[in-house]
């Protein structure tokens, strides 16, 4: 059967196809959607983790007990689960384990734009890099295949264009895989000998999987009439090369991203007059042509920062980029913005009355830095926002003390904030840390999490009470507020920065935008009473601007939350 299919969903069939049964994930853009997708197939257990960490680990765990299974984060959550990959990459594995990994060239959704590709180099294990959404399906097989012939994980490189691009799929039947029987090894126990004796087979599986790079479809030349020029690829780079020299071209198209061929390159590149290389951010693959001897042209002319586009290729290359399809008019830009009624906005607004130093996160909260609410300071990774405040607080005492806080959501917290909030309690900062408590994974598309009580499909399951962590991990002042309640919220931060000793302020109001909260109806202008003085303006709601000199609600977007109510000293909002 044939389908129209998103990357990521066709990620999804290829790892209900191959007879995965377990998937740990983390959500994060642009990866999400594949154990979205793979939860609608019954035959697969899915589950969200708290963090990438936890789900890789969980995953290996079901490799152990004999079950093909996968885990599936984004580029910066490869980060948390490197240190688990390491380890299992000398240990092996026996039932298939798949890692999915998507990366955001040009940083659509995220602090930084890395190359995974770097982890497969560093851990050695193998990655392969799919160029469509039928090549994510067929990859996604492979991999277990490739997996349990080498007794490795393997990582699937994804990236933004190919996660959340669609093309024609052919779909296959499920093949159920046997359980594996767990057998006791002794030299699975990481330490000393075993460690060593663990790293001499990563080597060998290295050279095995080198030389199976010369000889696998996965690494397909395809030499055109045109051999002026050879260009080597991967990945999405591939489609923009075939757009921008079409067919005639002779390319080199990378599957197998790492390990790569030796013999293969050397053989291609004899074949053409130059060779070019085009790749999405780091130079992984001009760096390995060098090393064996092959002269290529790369990063002097292919950028180096943001995403490629066939436009950006074309331009670098001095040739005419194919049309583009374009508006006549100029459209204004669209700011990132919280939502109208955002449960964030009262929190932030009385920070950045109050001046305070704010350590951010990462989530929908990050926003807070946008004018007019100007609140955020700085934001590094998930949960540094906690243990960062404490290393601030230790530097300035007192100075930094009662004027800084940390801001952190529920499922944030549940990530990774609760090691730096037991950091804090343990080592005694007066630090105060708000948990933005809006009852869902917000920023990633409303994922359930540990502190929600529901499990990825929705059903009842184990919830964390935060009163009651914070408490057990030795803070006694723990307050809680609603956050659109601004002199109540006002009050409490004064309360907690002065306090001498740690505190956690719960800020808690579901988001908005679930289907489950219910809204109120919007608000109106009484134009008789309004002066435009344009206090309403400094929560930077996007319902509220100002029209002839008055104050004007957009009741299309306006949810009732009645936070400008509470800034107008003239009742001119009024339900």
């Amino acid at each position: 059967m044939k389908e129209l299919m998103l990357g990521n969903k066709a990620v999804a069939r290829g790892l209900y196809e191959a007879g995965c049964g377990v998937i740990s994930s983390y959500p994060g853009t642009p990866s999400t959607e594949i154990t979205e997708e793979a939860a609608k197939y019954p035959e697969i257990y899915c589950e969200w983790a708290p963090n990438e960490k936890v789900a890789l680990e969980v995953a290996h765990g079901a490799a152990v007990g004999g079950k093909r299974a996968a885990c599936c984060m984004k580029h910066v959550g490869l980060n948390v689960a490197a240190d688990p990959l390491f380890t299992i990459s000398y240990q092996g594995v026996e039932a298939g384990l798949v890692i999915c990994v998507a990366d955001d060239p040009g940083m659509f959704s995220s602090q930084n734009e890395q190359d995974s590709r770097h982890y497969a180099v560093a851990a050695k294990v193998p990655m392969l890099e799919p160029s469509d959404s039928q090549e994510a399906l067929d990859f996604t097989k492979r991999a277990f295949q490739l997996s349990e012939e080498y007794h490795t994980p393997v990582l699937v490189r994804m990236c933004t264009r190919i996660s959340h691009s669609q093309s024609i799929v052919v779909q296959g039947e499920r093949t159920e895989v046997p359980k594996k029987p767990y057998e006791k090894n002794p030299e699975r126990v990481m330490m000393t000998t075993n460690s060593l004796k663990a790293h001499y087979r990563v080597e060998e599986r290295t050279r095995a999987m080198t030389e199976l790079a010369e000889t696998t479809d996965l690494n397909r030349m395809e030499l055109g009439t045109d051999r002026s020029l050879g260009i080597i690829t991967s990945s999405t780079s591939y489609q923009y090369v075939r757009e921008v020299f079409g067919e005639q071209a002779s390319v080199l198209k990378l599957g197998l991203s790492w390990p790569m061929p030796v013999e293969k390159i050397k053989t291609f590149a004899a074949q053409v007059d130059k060779v070019l290389v085009v790749e999405e951010l780091e130079p992984i693959i001009e760096t390995h042509c060098r090393r064996i001897g092959v002269d290529v042209t790369g990063k002097e002319v292919i950028p180096l920062v943001d995403e490629l586009t066939q436009g950006r290729i074309a331009q670098c290359l001095g040739r005419d980029p194919k049309p583009t399809l374009t508006l006549e008019d100029d459209v204004p830009g669209r700011p990132p913005v919280m939502c109208a009624g955002c449960p964030h906005r009262g929190v932030f607004y009385t920070l950045s009355k109050n001046k305070c130093m704010v350590y951010g996160d990462i989530g929908c909260y990050t926003l807070g830095v946008m004018p007019p609410l100007n609140a955020l300071d700085l934001n590094i990774c998930m949960g540094a926002s906690c243990s960062g405040l404490h290393g601030f607080n230790l530097a300035g005492g007192a100075e930094h003390e009662k004027h800084s806080v940390a801001v952190i959501g529920d499922s944030t917290f549940a990530h990774s904030g609760i090691t730096g909030i037991a950091d804090i309690a343990y080592n005694r900062s007066n630090s105060t840390v708000i948990i933005l408590d809006n009852s869902i994974t917000g920023m990633t598309g409303h994922q359930q999490n540990p502190t929600t009580g529901k499990n990825l499909r929705g059903e009842p399951a184990g919830q964390i009470d935060l009163e009651a962590l914070c408490h057990a991990v030795g803070f006694r002042r723990v307050r809680v507020v609603d956050p659109n309640q601004l002199k109540e919220v006002d009050k409490v931060l004064k309360e907690e920065l002065a306090a001498e000793e740690p505190s956690v302020i719960i800020s808690r109001r579901p988001c908005v935008m679930l289907k489950s909260v219910k809204k109120a109806p919007p608000l109106v202008v009484d134009l008789d009473k309004c002066n435009g003085c344009g206090l309403c303006m400094k929560i930077g709601c996007p319902a509220l601007s100002l029209r002839d000199g008055k104050a004007e609600i957009d009741r299309t977007q306006c949810v009732g939350c009645q936070v400008c109510m509470q800034m107008c000293h003239r009742d001119a909002l009024v339900v």
